[in-house]
């Protein structure tokens, strides 16, 4: 990751145009909005957006793809996003997906303990419909989110959220998160965290990631370890227009090791399993910036 790189985190579209999706999508069958997506939307984003190129260059120089086959990959990549997209506004205007979920007896064992527990989310797949999915009523689950998302988005997340043991701690300027965090790992919560962005830190790992160096968050390592807890790693990938599988997968470090070594363990395992999914699903990575070194 260069010094260029900038990420507004936020949702395109203003509060206008947010609702009037979600009245669309309550009355019409979604793949008629993937259709005009792909055939409208996404050849605009690949002619002036710089995410075409940064795509581009992650399938010819991660994977290895052909110049013809890594723009194809390319434009299925931004129409798997749009629907990734289309799918979440989807959800707040009420429709259901099928989700299969592997290693949920993970997540359950760690819900039924007293103590907290972290889980490592990545840019990749739809990892929103986790929040819809995995849910224990015994242990409320904080979400860690962007601060600066679109108020419609925050408003549509808490409705969804209502009727789950949900809550978004709002990542903000002033660090005060950090305080809601602390608490929340007191409580015996489950807090889950983005591991693949770097939101302006100093504090960074640079980790071997698909045959080259990149750069990822010390933080999320640096708050499992900190009390020794137990870590996940859950990716939510798309297999079919109406089906979701979620991938749920136990990151074991030493907990009597030195605490840089535990950093180290936690994060490299979160890194190996993140690789396997881009292996499995190389068309749902969706951090559009230049994201080696």
């Amino acid at each position: 990751m260069g010094e260029e790189k900038e990420w507004i985190g936020t949702t395109y579209g203003n509060g206008w145009m947010h609702k009037w999706l979600i009245r669309i999508l309550r009355h019409t069958d979604i793949r008629i909005w993937y259709v005009f997506a792909a055939a409208f939307v996404v050849p605009v984003c690949l002619l002036l957006r710089p995410s075409c190129g940064i795509i581009y260059r992650y399938f010819r120089n991660r994977f290895g793809y052909s110049k013809p086959r890594a723009l194809w990959k390319t434009y299925v990549n931004h129409c798997l996003f749009s629907q990734a997209v289309i799918d979440k506004f989807a959800m707040y205007a009420g429709k259901k997906f099928k989700v299969d979920i592997e290693g949920n007896e993970l997540f359950l064992a760690l819900a039924a303990k007293e103590q907290a527990f972290v889980q490592l989310s990545s840019h990749i797949g739809n990892y929103e419909i986790a929040g819809y999915t995995l849910v224990a009523e015994t242990k409320p689950f904080n979400a860690l989110v962007f601060f600066g998302e679109k108020e419609s988005v925050m408003r549509n997340r808490t409705k969804m959220f209502g009727h789950t043991n949900i809550r978004m701690i709002p990542v903000k300027q002033d660090m005060s998160h950090l305080f809601e965090i602390d608490s929340v790992l007191q409580n015996g919560e489950t807090l889950s965290i983005p591991a693949d962005r770097i939101w302006g830190s100093e504090k960074k790992l640079e980790l071997d990631f698909l045959g080259e160096k990149a750069k990822f968050p010390l933080g999320p390592f640096c708050v499992a370890t900190m009390r020794g807890l137990d870590v996940l790693s859950v990716s939510v990938m798309k297999t079919s227009w109406n089906c979701y599988k979620i991938y749920v997968k136990s990151l074991g470090y030493d907990k009597n090791a030195p605490r840089k070594l535990q950093i180290c363990e936690l994060a490299e395992g979160y890194v190996a399993d993140l690789e396997r999914m881009l292996r499995l699903y190389p068309t749902q990575w969706y951090n559009y910036f230049e994201f080696w070194t």
